[in-house]
């Protein structure tokens, strides 16, 4: 198993709008890529949160044709309207992982 992991820190002020986006058009639309075979959302348990709240979006899939196929031909439409629509209210980093 083959996991993209999208860690994002939202800001509050807009934390509830930007999980409702994420979870009701952001994610479907990466799943209708085919790229994926599932997924999960995460919120990361922190101490202090004054400052945003932290998610891990979790997507699974089988190989790392599918994982480079989203990269190169779907992934830099979705970062850009992700920068476009939030700006700076939200930064994110991206790991991939492989389940052992």
């Amino acid at each position: 198993m083959i996991i993209y992991n999208v860690t994002l820190k939202v800001e509050l002020q807009i934390n509830e709008i930007f999980l409702r986006w994420l979870k009701e058009d952001h994610i479907p639309r990466v799943m209708e890529t085919g790229c994926f075979t599932g997924y999960r959302v995460l919120r990361v348990m922190e101490e202090h949160q004054a400052d945003g709240i932290t998610y891990a979006v979790q997507y699974e899939t089988t190989d790392t044709a599918r994982y480079f196929d989203y990269q190169n031909n779907h992934a830099p439409a979705f970062q850009k309207e992700m920068k476009e629509v939030w700006q700076d209210k939200y930064a994110a980093f991206r790991t991939l992982l492989r389940e052992v």
